[in-house]
């Protein structure tokens, strides 16, 4: 059980869970083939292997959130209803390989930066497909509250 799943509120289910690209693993274990000779790269790889195995993003029916760490661990969410915009920063080979860098852009300066991770862009429709399913309609409440009174 991760540390994301042991701290839902009540009711809150994650819908979306992200994950970071097959090539981030690929890069920590091309390190340690090719610089383990020099002890450079045992270090790399056990930087990245931990760097890759204790950090979560994900999407929940409330808010989304980002945890790094292990020890010392740094915690970002934001409400859904907070969010006003988003941005995707992929190269070509990004692109071709579908990896992508997001940032969410909150009320204020308040800003998440997500490393980067496969299909980006899955991720922020699963933050705006969230977003709206929670949204409260003032007219469609006003329609359900005149069904039931009329029953």
């Amino acid at each position: 059980m991760s540390y994301v799943d042991k701290r839902l509120a009540p009711g809150e289910v994650i819908v979306y869970r992200g994950a970071f690209h097959w090539l981030q693993h690929f890069w920590a274990w091309m390190a340690l083939l090719f610089l383990g000779v020099l002890l450079i790269g045992v270090f790399i790889w056990i930087k990245e292997m931990v760097r890759l195995n204790t950090t979560n993003f994900v999407v929940t029916n409330r808010r989304i959130v980002l945890k790094k760490g292990i020890l010392d661990v740094d915690v970002d969410e934001m409400n859904l209803s907070s969010i006003e915009g988003s941005h995707i920063d992929q190269s070509i080979i990004g692109r071709i390989f579908g990896y992508g860098r997001l940032t969410v852009r909150g009320r204020g300066d308040s800003r998440i930066h997500f490393p980067t991770m496969a299909h980006a862009g899955q991720f922020r429709a699963a933050a705006e497909g969230a977003r709206m399913e929670g949204e409260v309609h003032p007219v469609e409440e006003a329609v359900e509250r005149a069904a039931h009174v009329t029953k």
